[in-house]
């Protein structure tokens, strides 16, 4: 099985360095960029990130990611950005709060593919009647991710290849996500 995870993970790697080159090569060939000569660097600057929120039985948890990428191309942006998230459930909380750098790749108007590496203050409380249990640490998380364009609006999932069961924030390495920039 883990060899099959670790298979897995380098063809979607190499899938993305692949798409990243042909998209320099399409880039410095096409003569009609999105930036014009006389715009500046803030005009190519878009804001925005993901927001999320579950609720369940006794169980909240809330995501707040914002971030600001900057569009080299039609084809190519790169950022930074805030993580912050939040869960409670019964006698357990948890907090993450961290960085990230991120690329995107649209080879097509539709698809977008995305890496974003992430490092997370991760701070767990277990409240017990015999006592309470706290731990706090740093995780690093690396996300390669697809989705589809529509406007401002990308939609799609992606994968944590650096996900560890027993530190990362998530639960699981695979989840969708929503952005939307400005």
């Amino acid at each position: 099985m883990m060899k099959l995870q670790f298979s897995m993970i380098n063809k979607l790697t190499t899938c993305l360095i692949i798409m990243v080159f042909a998209t320099f090569k399409l880039s410095a060939q096409e003569a009609n960029q999105v930036q014009k000569a006389d715009s500046g660097f803030w005009q190519s600057v878009k804001y925005g990130g993901s927001l999320g929120l579950n609720f369940g039985n006794n169980r909240f948890t809330g995501i707040l990611s914002p971030s600001a990428i900057y569009d080299f191309n039609e084809y190519f942006s790169t950022g930074i950005g805030l993580n912050g998230a939040y869960t409670k459930q019964n006698n357990f909380t948890a907090t993450s709060v961290g960085g990230s750098v991120l690329a995107m790749v649209n080879p097509v108007k539709f698809l977008q593919f995305s890496a974003e590496f992430q490092e997370l203050n991760i701070s767990r409380k277990l409240e017990l009647d015999g006592g309470n249990f706290r731990e706090q640490y740093w995780v690093p998380a690396l996300f390669l991710g697809v989705g589809f364009s529509s406007g401002n609006v990308v939609t799609g999932l992606r994968y944590d290849v650096l996900h560890d069961e027993n530190k990362s924030f998530y639960s699981s390495a695979l989840m969708p996500f929503v952005s939307i920039y400005f």
